[in-house]
């Protein structure tokens, strides 16, 4: 009854989360020197975090940050999109830049005629129902 009770509140997943991040911290053999991280990886890294933290999946992203040697403060999200070249409007600051990264090749026959930027929009403004859908139909309700 008790787990089902954890379960239904959805702490059962975030108790076994933690429990996952602790055991891992606990684990890591800070003696082994990590290789440098570079800049690439650095940017991937942080992109994957800014997306962990938005989605609430924080202890995927406090082991990701221990075991990848990133930094604990977050790079400036304005940075990122600088080293990135990624353009923002008001509505894509709202979401992690991943998001937009995704959006990009997702639709971006429709936006490379027009621009070489990033698309303005996100994922989410695009229908749930419509993610799951192949390219070509995913579309053709708004039409």
């Amino acid at each position: 009854v008790l787990k089902d009770t954890l379960e239904k509140r959805g702490a059962l997943g975030q108790i076994k989360a933690r429990i996952r991040a602790e055991v891992f911290n606990a684990l890591d053999d800070q003696s082994e020197p990590r290789p440098p991280l570079s800049h690439e990886n650095l940017l991937i890294n942080e992109l994957i975090r800014e997306y962990l933290e938005y989605n609430k999946y924080k202890y995927a992203a406090s082991v990701l940050t221990a075991e990848s040697g990133q930094p604990e403060v977050p790079l400036d999200r304005q940075f990122l999109a600088k080293e990135l070249n990624i353009a923002e409007d008001a509505n894509g600051k709202s979401v992690p830049l991943l998001y937009g990264i995704i959006s990009h090749f997702l639709y971006r026959g429709k936006e490379e005629s027009i621009q070489n930027n990033l698309p303005k929009a996100s994922l989410l403004n695009y229908p749930k129902q419509n993610l799951g859908k192949p390219p070509t139909e995913r579309n053709q309700k708004g039409r």
